[in-house]
């Protein structure tokens, strides 16, 4: 194996492994630094598998773990525990910056790989859909990868949105950066807007049920609708 062809082997491998590495080391040094990560870490690793997204793993985090839960038919009761919002919001938005970078340089090569090759195939088969679906992401571009990152549609994390990137001709930085922008305002946003409704729950319970009734039936309704323009 002469140099030149050695030199680009290890490059490869160093593109390959280092977002892992990064990934890694960054939860094994905030595991050292507090003991935040060992309350979150099973939300962090729902995130990777629908329908878990940061609409739901956020306000999760800072309800369930943060505020407590009890279910009085089972006898299921989760102690409150403290956790930080701004460090629930950019724990998940993390992962999206690593899985953007870990496409920026391994893309092509990740579609070869056994197992991982198949799922990439199948988000991107669902990444056209995407694109298709949301047509205005097109002419906006960078600023248009941001809001679909930033706003928690179905399936808009850093591995989608790095598909629809590509499909639409952006360059794999701008993708990244985009992804990276989107993905933190968009987690903080979700923080704050969980923290707000927990705190006016706490405040008058009753109406807080009563706008969450609403929201569910307002969404059920929309998706019936949709359904039935489909047909």
């Amino acid at each position: 194996m002469n140099r030149k062809l050695e030199s680009k082997l290890l490059i490869r491998l160093a593109k390959f492994f280092a977002p892992i590495l990064l990934g890694f080391g960054v939860f094994a040094l905030w595991g050292l630094l507090s003991d935040e990560l060992a309350k979150i870490w099973p939300l962090l690793i729902a995130y990777f598998f629908p329908p878990f997204g940061k609409e739901t793993v956020i306000p999760l985090g800072l309800g369930i773990l943060e505020k407590g839960l009890t279910v009085p038919l089972i006898n299921l009761q989760v102690a409150p525990v403290s956790i930080n919002p701004i460090s629930m919001a950019l724990s998940v938005a993390f992962i999206d910056i690593v899985v953007a970078i870990f496409l920026v340089w391994n893309y092509d090569l990740a579609k070869k790989i056994p197992f991982v090759g198949k799922f990439i195939t199948k988000v991107e088969e669902k990444g056209k859909n995407v694109e298709q679906k949301y047509g205005w992401i097109k002419p906006l571009r960078f600023i248009g990868i941001v809001l679909f990152v930033m706003v928690p549609f179905q399936g808009s994390g850093g591995l989608v949105g790095s598909i629809v990137g590509r499909l639409i001709g952006m360059k794999p930085w701008n993708i990244f950066f985009a992804i990276s922008i989107g993905a933190i305002i968009g987690c903080l946003l979700i923080a704050t807007f969980a923290q707000v409704f927990l705190i006016f729950a706490e405040i008058n319970t009753l109406l807080t049920l009563i706008l969450v009734g609403i929201i569910i039936i307002v969404i059920i309704l929309y998706f019936v609708i949709k359904k039935r323009k489909k047909r």
